[in-house]
């Protein structure tokens, strides 16, 4: 069975008490690279291939550098790919990869199973078919659960998660060289919003890279066939 480590806050909780939490209660060492995988929510199929190519490619890059891996956390869309990626390196025992899951509150089954103060409790991670919730996804080692107070929603955890990752890059890793934590943006498959996602990452300042997974379908295509067709200017 697989234990991950979670908290619940508040959706404006300040982004260095959570690093400082994660630091020193999860005793989670800073990491060297920080990769946000971003995508479609709703469930899809990837071909084998390609599954095979982004699993393996996302979990060498995670163990090779020590990073930490940022996703939704439930067990829907693209972070199903994330956990099987995750479970297939756990059951090869190559070590722990640090996936960090920051999840709406409000859009979890079972939420009331998860409430008290320093307590384990078991989490049923099988998802009901007629809920309109989702469970999170047991291939995570940790969870950060964003409660703004909204039930059945998403985007509790939308603010916080952008600017979570943004605090963890301006974290001094090489204090002699003075460089932060380089973070990368993943996108696969993905809806409209996703357009938007590349876009405030790439506006960023310094701007945040973007690896798209061509192929994946719907947003990641469209992105990677303008990008194909766009002039060097474009």
């Amino acid at each position: 069975m697989n234990k991950a480590m979670y908290i619940r806050v508040s959706y404006d909780t300040k982004p260095n008490s959570l690093l400082h939490l994660m630091v020193k209660d999860w005793h989670l060492e800073l990491p060297t690279l920080l990769i946000s995988v971003h995508g479609g929510l709703q469930n899809f199929d990837l071909q084998p291939r390609l599954k095979q190519v982004f699993g393996k490619g996302l979990i060498k890059a995670a163990v090779t550098t020590g990073a930490w891996i940022f996703t939704a956390g439930i067990n829907t869309g693209v972070i199903r790919h994330v956990g099987d990626a995750l479970k297939d390196h756990c059951s090869k025992s190559r070590g722990k990869v640090c996936a960090i899951g920051i999840a709406p509150w409000g859009i979890l089954e079972s939420k009331e199973d998860l409430i008290g103060r320093d307590v384990t409790r078991p989490y049923q991670t099988m998802s009901n078919p007629l809920s309109k919730l989702a469970v999170l996804n047991s291939s995570h080692s940790h969870f950060i659960l964003c409660d703004n107070g909204t039930c059945g929603k998403y985007g509790a955890e939308v603010k916080l998660r952008r600017q979570l990752e943004k605090h963890i890059s301006l974290q001094k890793i090489n204090t002699r060289l003075g460089q932060g934590v380089p973070l990368v943006c993943l996108i696969v498959e993905g809806g409209p919003n996703m357009i938007t996602v590349v876009l405030e990452s790439l506006c960023e300042e310094p701007p945040v890279p973007v690896v798209v997974c061509d192929g994946s379908g719907r947003a990641s295509d469209i992105l990677s066939f303008a990008h194909k067709h766009s002039e060097n200017e474009g």
